[in-house]
């Protein structure tokens, strides 16, 4: 078992332990390919306030991190189907989704009408 491979398939061991090595809070086996990292501090998806979400480039998703006390605890990903270089807040709370490719979109994430009513 191993942590992965490098971009030449050469399996990444496990990390060192060692008093001077701290081993990552999370990975992902395969890799998401992580970008665009924030903290969600908006009102329209309350699930979302105070996770990290990010983009994901080779698993083509919106990735929801949990985090409590600084550690992460548990991730949601949302396949997008695209590349997603970046994900954005937008003062009223929505999201912005970035994805890359020579059909790159900007998608708005809001809720439906139906849930702003309800």
């Amino acid at each position: 078992m191993s942590e992965g491979s490098h971009y030449n398939d050469v399996p990444i061991p496990h990390h060192a332990q060692k008093a001077e090595f701290m081993p990552p809070l999370k990975f992902w086996n395969p890799s998401v390919s992580p970008s665009g990292l924030f903290f969600y501090t908006g009102d329209t998806f309350k699930a979302l306030k105070g996770n990290a979400l990010l983009g994901g480039l080779s698993s083509e998703a919106l990735i929801v991190l949990t985090v409590k006390d600084g550690k992460p605890l548990d991730d949601n990903i949302a396949r997008v189907g695209h590349r997603v270089r970046d994900v954005a807040e937008m003062p009223d709370g929505s999201l912005l989704l970035l994805t890359d490719g020579d059909d790159g979109e900007l998608l708005h994430l809001t809720l439906s009408r139906e849930k702003e009513a309800g």
